[in-house]
């Protein structure tokens, strides 16, 4: 299996300039940057934001990293109510101008893909109509891709509307299977939420990925973990995403108190998983008649 790409989350270094954690993480040896927009990342309501976005694309040209667009900053757009509002909510127009600035900010920088998922159902709204909104506002949403260029990557999350891989297949689905809206695999949520094992999850989301997210995780626990904290076996898991060739984002969001530290022991137990695998992969093979 060829090397992955690893990458890093940069609402992990929330506590760096993003120059910074960029240099850190490329000095670490990660290959990518899962660049989240918020207050002190590429703000996309800033007014220097062309001038910053410029210069953190040549940044990472000199570098060698690639990129991703996220936008699960937590209170990018309501500072009283955690990721509101949603393309869920009555206000939705402005999540889907956050969503649309985010693209622009992804073309400009080169990245192919700009995250982003579906929100809770707000109290009160009947399912239905919650599906239909979800539908409508991703609608919308891929005729900008389409201009900009980029690929969507929706993301289940656990707790709200689109919460797992059949719901985002339904998602889809319910939009004609467009090539545009590709999927965001969070490796931990697979152990967290799905009724099957990591490796078939991944299995089963591979002919949609676009970008990976990855940290330990416990059954039924959303809480995103240092590698060897949780319940995950690594080996089979990155063995399963042979043929992927997009991001595997490390996302500790929470740990950035430590983020240096996080990210070298992330990287560090990465490799010698993808280590692990590729010495069980040889070792079978032997053993084949």
């Amino acid at each position: 299996m060829t090397a992955l790409n690893w990458s890093y989350c940069t609402n992990g270094f929330s506590g760096h300039r993003l120059p910074e954690a960029l240099e850190v993480l490329a000095e670490l040896g990660y290959t990518g940057a899962a660049i989240t927009l918020d207050h002190g990342h590429l703000d996309p309501y800033a007014p220097g934001l062309p001038r910053e976005v410029a210069a953190i694309g040549e940044l990472l040209g000199r570098l060698g990293m690639n990129a991703v667009v996220e936008t699960g900053g937590r209170y990018t757009l309501d500072p009283r109510r955690k990721h509101h509002p949603t393309l869920l909510d009555d206000a939705a127009d402005l999540r889907i101008d956050y969503l649309t600035r985010a693209m622009r900010v992804a073309a400009d920088l080169g990245a192919p893909v700009v995250h982003l998922w579906s929100g809770a159902n707000p109290a009160g709204l009947p399912p239905d109509e919650a599906w239909a909104r979800l539908a409508r506002g991703c609608e919308r949403l891929l005729h900008e891709a389409e201009r900009s260029g980029v690929v969507l990557g929706f993301e289940p999350e656990p707790g709200m509307l689109v919460a797992d891989l059949a719901g985002y297949e339904r998602l889809r689905d319910s939009l004609g299977g467009p090539e545009r809206l590709g999927l965001t695999l969070d490796i931990g949520h697979c152990r967290c939420v799905e009724p099957y094992d990591v490796p078939e999850c991944v299995r089963r989301a591979l002919p949609y990925l676009v970008h990976v997210q990855i940290e330990d995780m416990r059954r039924g626990v959303h809480e995103h973990l240092e590698f060897g904290e949780g319940e995950i076996d690594f080996p089979p898991a990155l063995a399963a995403l042979d043929g992927y060739r997009g991001q595997v984002a490390v996302e500790l969001g929470r740990h950035g108190h430590a983020a240096p530290d996080v990210a070298s022991r992330s990287i560090d137990f990465l490799r010698r998983a993808h280590e692990r695998m590729d010495h069980l992969g040889r070792t079978a093979g032997a053993g084949r008649p």
